[in-house]
């Protein structure tokens, strides 16, 4: 695993059209085929990017196993680019999971599935997919990202597991709705809110934050883009303005990295045993936790 030097990153803000795999994968394709030839080491896609959010009983239609001719088309672009996109994964069990995978190097080489689903509100994602049970790293060429989707960004333990797994990117893609137009203050209300969590992600991790949203309507649901990036020090990189299709490049430091973790280290004096023994004390079941030596 290579640690975080330089990596060029594109944000590719889309539109996905609602159930229309094959048109999507072309879009991919071609800024795939882009971001590559203008030197980007990195593209990432926004949640279910392949597939457009609101399925409902397209879900089953639409769902990839690894190994399908799709993905086996991102895997064939990653040659040239590392690729994160979104898909319906289909598992051997039958499964169906809201997942993102990292694809590098001619192969699909990792997998989040989402863990958090949401079921408040206008949406009800439990009904259509099962929850992903771990935050493990994407363990790339470019360095250690770790995935987030979306509502797991909402949950501490989330960043707070990648914290602990020393990553040097949180990879976030996203399909949030645009809302509060009508509150003060500049922008929709989902955008600050959106600013807000991803900038306290980063300056209490000391890493980089990769945020992209898509753009569109589903079903009368506007989405609110405001694709973003922020360095360990808290500071926006670059926000993309708008409700609109868009793309941004932007170069991941890792000079910017090892910086704000020497000036704050707080990795270095954090004291993950005390949370082990707390939860140890708060969740039945849980054995009883011992300080690592």
């Amino acid at each position: 695993m290579a640690s975080l030097d330089r990596c060029r990153t594109v944000l590719a803000q889309t539109n996905p059209r609602l159930g229309d795999l094959h048109a999507n994968l072309s879009d991919h394709v071609q800024r795939i085929d882009d971001a590559a030839a203008a030197g980007a080491d990195l593209i990432v896609f926004p949640e279910l990017s392949l597939t457009g959010y609101f399925l409902k009983d397209q879900v089953d239609e639409l769902a990839l196993a690894p190994d399908s001719g799709a993905l086996a088309e991102l895997a064939d672009a990653s040659e040239r680019i590392s690729i994160v996109a979104g898909f319906v994964e289909r598992t051997p069990e039958g499964r169906l999971y809201n997942s993102i995978g990292l694809f590098e190097g001619g192969a699909l080489r990792n997998v989040h599935r989402k863990v958090h689903l949401v079921s408040y509100g206008m949406f009800d994602e439990g009904r259509d997919f099962a929850a992903g049970e771990s935050f493990s790293s994407f363990e790339s060429e470019r360095g250690r990202f770790g995935p987030l989707i979306c509502e797991d960004l909402w949950h501490a333990p989330s960043g707070y597991l990648h914290f602990l797994d020393n990553v040097d990117a949180l990879i976030v893609p996203s399909a949030s709705p645009a809302r509060g137009a009508e509150q003060p203050g500049p922008g929709l209300a989902s955008q600050r809110v959106w600013r807000t969590l991803l900038t306290a992600h980063a300056m209490m991790y000391r890493t980089w934050v990769v945020y992209v949203g898509r753009v569109g309507w589903e079903d009368g649901v506007g989405f609110g883009g405001s694709s973003t990036v922020i360095d360990p020090f808290g500071d926006v990189v670059v926000e993309l303005d708008g409700l609109e299709v868009a793309q941004a490049e932007v170069e991941l430091d890792g000079s910017a990295l090892r910086r704000a973790r020497v000036s704050t280290p707080l990795r270095r004096d954090e004291k993950p045993w005390i949370l082990a023994a707390e939860l140890a004390r708060h969740v039945p079941g849980l054995p009883d936790a011992e300080r690592d030596s």
